[in-house]
């Protein structure tokens, strides 16, 4: 050995493999972006840099399964926001979703802007930056561009079945009418050809509140969602014949057909097992207990019985959502306020317009009941939901982006109390803006329902406010997100960007972990690395000799005391030119490498190799 035999040598580390094993203190030592060594008092003298990581995890790069990043990787392609939280492969294409096909702008119509707009709640402007990027017309090119960006992590892209059929059938046709034996016939080879290609899998969706965003289908859902059984079965035997993942998503409406696709999975029933990884096990609060029937079912599946490959992504944190105005998730699904996402963003004017005919306020006031606490039905009760989201006036707080100062991080239950006194001539408001507000009020503003109404008119966008939907119990959270038929991961990295944040839900996969001993900690290593990188064929999450030097080091003590609800940050995107809500887990992420070069660094920055440098690549599937 000479001198020159490693370009790094990581010393000192408790070193997490990914398989689940216990951890041993040990040295990495890395050369020319590989894993070249992995043992014990490794010679210092070999290397040309050494980092002493006593008292650090050092763990695999980390995957999150369920991302929306495939806009944001080409306008920002470090993609510095997973990367800062340990992530160094990303799935893409989730959903149904994604730009597999490039921009597919023809015939007046732009499916990426017409799906992802309400789906994932991005602005036609922001979107409209990211498809001017690109020059790909196909899915063979799609995974040849990314050769040519400066590329942080890797990325594993999904087969999107709704813009599948865009491309085969127009956008406009494919809400209208089922695909002619010819185009179904073009839709499977398109299909086998990403298989032959390495795409990891195809993703479809039947979520009930994804719209389109662009005129004359604002009514309609996106492109997925009006494919028959026959076709998704055509499609997705494809997916079983190369042994890849159906990413799918439950049609909470017709729960007996969610049911029957999920059985799809069994390699009893169909010959072979299909691999399906699920949305997603959950303890909503609007059916509480229904987790426990979906890891039923999960298992069921994956019994020898019936010989599946079935898992539920889980989320490791309580589901806080953000909403601005009507633009939320939670709002979707109620007709009055998605008649109001239907107008563009900057038409207020629309919006308050529509807002002050009697026909959509009495429309407002059933639909607000409708997800109250108060009106759960026998059947809500029974696991079976009238709706995804509840709304508790308890629950819901409001942000400090409301123009109105004492308003703010306080629960809108409250905030009603005083304005119902302040009518009643026992009270008076907390200050001058609020004061306005409360004046401002029509005379009939009656319920909870109205006041709400009336803030959406008086503020539009600008009132924001939060509220948790799902996840409230850390007990099951912890239960759900370790059980033997889930993975970690439903982090939707990249979409909602106003609305969500859970980049960091890896890591507190770990924390959670982290109170239960290093056993545990080491399972969650495994579920976050070569668990998923396994389940999606992926050659990534391990340190084997040889292997991809993705690497991240982790600074215990702080991750035991990070807080991720206190540092979610509402920031500046260059890139889009728009804000997005982040997290900032500064001080837990030691550091971070890709194919060996370190990207974060001291906790707290980025390196001027991340989006400088090709360093991620297109992951295809090894099998």
């Amino acid at each position: 050995m000479t001198e020159s035999t490693w370009d790094t040598l990581i010393r000192n580390a408790l070193v997490f493999d990914g398989t689940g094993a216990q951890p041993a203190v040990q040295d990495v030592a890395i050369r020319h972006g590989r894993i070249m060594a992995r043992g014990e008092a490794l010679p210092a003298g070999n290397a040309s840099e050494v980092i002493d990581a006593d008292g650090l995890w050092l763990l695999p790069g980390m995957v999150d399964i369920h991302t929306h990043l495939d806009l944001e990787v080409e306008v920002n392609p470090g993609l510095g926001e997973a990367v800062r939280h340990g992530t160094t492969a990303v799935v893409v294409g989730n959903c149904s979703l994604g730009t597999a096909f490039g921009a597919q702008e023809k015939n007046g119509e732009s499916p990426i802007i017409d799906c992802f707009t309400r789906v994932e709640n991005m602005p036609k402007r922001v979107l409209q930056k990211c498809v001017d990027k690109m020059s790909w017309d196909n899915t063979a090119d799609y995974l040849k561009h990314f050769e040519t960006l400066p590329l942080g992590p890797n990325i594993a892209p999904l087969l999107p079945h709704s813009m599948l059929r865009a491309e085969v059938m127009g956008v406009h046709d494919s809400v209208t009418r089922l695909p002619t034996i010819e185009e179904l016939e073009v839709m499977k080879e398109l299909t086998r050809q990403a298989m032959d290609q390495g795409y990891i899998g195809f993703s479809t969706d039947s979520i009930i509140f994804h719209y389109l965003a662009n005129d004359p289908h604002k009514e309609k859902r996106i492109p997925t969602q009006f494919a028959s059984e026959d076709e998704l079965k055509s499609l997705i035997s494809i997916v079983r014949e190369y042994d890849r993942v159906w990413q799918a998503t439950p049609d909470s409406k017709h729960l007996l057909s969610t049911l029957k696709r999920f059985f799809w999975t069994s390699g009893r029933l169909f010959g072979k097992p299909l691999r399906v990884s699920a949305l997603t096990a959950l303890d909503f609060k609007s059916t509480p207990g229904v987790w426990k029937r979906l890891l039923r079912l999960a298992k069921l599946l994956n019994s020898s019985l019936l010989k599946g490959r079935f898992h539920f992504q889980a989320l490791s944190t309580n589901f806080r959502m953000w909403g601005n105005g009507v633009q939320a998730p939670i709002f979707e699904e109620l007709e009055s306020t998605r008649a109001l996402i239907a107008y563009e963003v900057d038409d207020i004017e629309g919006r308050r317009a529509l807002m002050e005919t009697p026909e959509w306020q009495a429309q407002f006031r059933e639909d607000w009941q409708s997800v109250s606490p108060a009106s759960a039905s026998w059947l809500t009760k029974l696991g079976v939901p009238t709706a995804t989201f509840q709304l508790d006036p308890d629950d819901i707080f409001i942000d400090p982006v409301t123009p109105v100062a004492s308003w703010h991080d306080q629960p809108l239950s409250d905030i009603y109390l005083r304005f119902q006194a302040y009518r009643q001539g026992r009270g008076n408001p907390a200050c001058d803006d609020e004061r306005s507000v409360f004046d401002d009020a029509p005379k009939d503003c009656d319920t909870l329902a109205d006041f709400f109404a009336h803030c959406l008119r008086r503020f539009d966008l600008k009132f924001r406010w939060w509220l948790d939907v799902a996840n409230l119990d850390a007990d099951i959270t912890e239960r759900i997100l370790f059980d033997e038929n889930t993975l970690p991961g439903f982090n939707d990295s990249g979409a909602h960007i106003t609305n969500l944040a859970f980049y960091d839900g890896n890591l507190l996969t770990l924390q959670i972990a982290q109170r239960r001993g290093l056993e545990k900690v080491a399972q969650a290593v495994h579920r976050l690395t070569r668990a998923p990188a396994e389940f999606f064929n992926l050659d990534v999450g391990t340190l084997d000799v040889g292997a991809q030097a993705d690497v991240v080091l982790i600074n215990p003590e702080s991750l035991k005391t990070y807080d991720s609800n206190a540092r979610r940050e509402l920031v500046y995107n260059p890139h889009f030119e728009h804000d997005v809500l982040v997290n900032r887990s500064d001080g837990v992420v030691e550091q971070v490498y890709i194919r060996g070069r370190r990207v974060w660094e001291e906790a707290k920055r980025f390196t001027e190799v991340l989006g400088s440098e090709t360093l991620g690549r297109a992951l295809t599937a090894v099998n």
